[in-house]
């Protein structure tokens, strides 16, 4: 005869035994909910597996709790990964022209998805033309090709916005070997990538830029649309060249032939007193904050996406390409069936004859897990991409109050109206400061309403950097305008070959306007 307090053991290890059957099975729903997530494109990540809490629970008497936790990660830790390539400038209040700067300064940010970060950034003052120039560059299929622009791009915005008198002058001071001025002023963060094997043949190749426009004496009708069109074409056309005439040392990370066969999007930005331009290919975007005479804030996009979502784009693509091709061209959203945006630099693999692509092919500069060495699918009538930007002009208005330019790690996570009201209510400290009506609420919930809005406000006051803000709301946000801290540490500590699931390389540059002289 088995005593009773057996018995009541084995009740109690019975019940265990159920509730274990019945959280396996639950962990098993959300592994496969996670997964499926995983396989279409959204701005939420997958069911988070990390840190699920069980609620403890009864059982003949006894509590029984999951010890399946994880410890979350500590603010000290959150900020200095937030802020590790923070960047911040403060523009002087004078433009050296006697009349006062459109731009107060500016923040920006980078924070890595992909093992090797593939996007960059750049800022600069030109000094021997007008303006400021800015930019930011989504890498893919390896960052040679956003670093290589991210560096050369604003020389070659340089060479075409100057006069040729002033290309005369720098021509024949590089000629007697004597001190040229510079034509930019770079705002950079210390932590920002030079290359420094190729210096050698990006200064050629600007060398012969400035000298054909000193032979072609194009001094007419030079505007900054037409400098910003004609920069970024002759920049991809002087990278396929020097891919196709030297392939360079393989064992350089900076080859022509590297930079030439990764590729890159690009959105730059021009300002120059109350004048923007906005030159951009791909998916990066500019977005404007604008504060209407009530207070609230309105987001005013400045570029256009360059890929299928856009009509008037995928009917170019469509239009340049014979019809028997229409059904290959975009193929699943994707050029030839691959590539998202339909405008980059580089990208010779989807620009080159065939023939140029076999003979490439062919070398062994290239290991085959870099590269997949054979033409992309019904490749007949190249070239299917462009490097030719789509060139926006903006008169800054009192109430254009910054500008936004983001890679689209942040806008695949945030929507624009979103975005702007963000960085608004941090510039103004607008948020902190809104009536909360009590109507609707309990003692208890107004009492942790206020408690929340005192977590939010130490925060934002972690935050002098508007980038760095932004990404903390992008990765942290709640869905209702709040930073989950705790959710916030789960997307920082999540395991590398993970993070490209949840999210991609977001890089941020806010720009601040000074309304006051508009």
């Amino acid at each position: 005869m088995v005593p009773p307090l057996c018995f009541q053991h084995l009740k109690q290890y019975r019940a265990m035994y159920r509730l274990r059957l019945i959280r396996k099975s639950c962990l098993t729903q959300i592994k496969l909910l996670g997964f499926d997530t995983r396989l279409c494109h959204s701005s939420r990540p997958p069911v988070d597996l990390i840190g699920i809490n069980y609620p403890a629970e009864t059982i003949n008497g006894r509590k029984y709790r999951d010890n399946h936790q994880t410890s979350h990660m500590p603010l000290s830790k959150i900020n200095h990964i937030l802020k590790a390539n923070e960047f911040s400038y403060k523009v002087n209040g004078y433009d050296g022209r006697n009349s006062v700067n459109s731009i107060l300064g500016f923040d920006s940010n980078i924070l890595a998805s992909n093992a090797l970060n593939e996007d960059r950034r750049s800022a600069a003052t030109c000094l021997q033309s007008r303006g400021m120039l800015f930019g930011v560059f989504d890498g893919h299929a390896g960052y040679a090709c956003a670093q290589a622009v991210s560096e050369r791009l604003f020389y070659y915005i340089a060479v075409a916005l100057l006069p040729v008198k002033t290309l005369m002058d720098i021509e024949d001071a590089v000629e007697n070997e004597r001190p040229v001025l510079p034509m930019l002023q770079w705002h950079k963060h210390p932590n920002d990538h030079t290359s420094r094997d190729s210096g050698k043949l990006y200064f050629n190749s600007l060398r012969t830029y400035w000298q054909e426009r000193i032979d072609l004496e194009e001094d007419e009708d030079r505007d900054v649309q037409t400098a910003l069109m004609n920069a970024f074409k002759r920049l991809d056309n002087d990278i396929s060249l020097e891919a196709q005439v030297d392939f360079g040392d393989p064992f350089s990370h900076f080859t022509p032939l590297r930079v030439a066969l990764s590729g890159c999007t690009a959105c730059v930005v021009h300002v120059d007193g109350d004048d923007l331009h906005v030159a951009n290919l791909g998916d990066s975007r500019a977005v404007l904050g604008v504060q209407e005479e009530n207070g609230t804030w309105s987001a005013y996009t400045i570029s256009n996406d360059h890929n299928a979502q856009n009509a008037d784009e995928l009917q170019r693509v469509l239009s340049e390409h014979p019809a028997l091709e229409r059904k290959t061209v975009v193929k699943h959203d994707r050029l030839l069936g691959l590539l998202m945006p339909f405008r980059g630099f580089g990208d010779m693999k989807f620009k080159w004859s065939g023939e140029m692509l076999n003979r490439v092919y062919e070398t062994d500069i290239l290991s085959a897990n870099e590269f997949v060495k054979m033409l992309p699918p019904n490749y007949h009538t190249p070239p299917y991409l462009i490097a030719e930007p789509e060139v926006t002009r903006h008169t800054l208005r009192p109430k254009d109050k910054f500008l936004i330019m983001a890679s689209d790690g942040l806008w695949e996570l945030m929507h624009r109206q979103t975005v702007v009201q963000v960085i608004g209510e941090h510039l103004t400290g607008l948020h902190w400061q809104k009536p909360v009506s009590g109507l609707s609420f309990t003692l208890g919930q107004m009492h942790r309403l206020l408690q929340e809005r005192k977590s939010r406000a130490i925060l934002a006051l972690e935050d002098e950097n508007s980038a760095t803000h932004l990404i903390r709301h992008a990765l942290g946000s709640d869905g209702f305008g709040t930073v989950d801290p705790r959710r916030l540490s789960k997307m920082l500590s999540l395991p590398q070959d993970l993070t490209r699931m949840y999210r991609d390389d977001i890089t941020i540059v806010v720009i601040h306007l000074n309304s006051a002289n508009m």
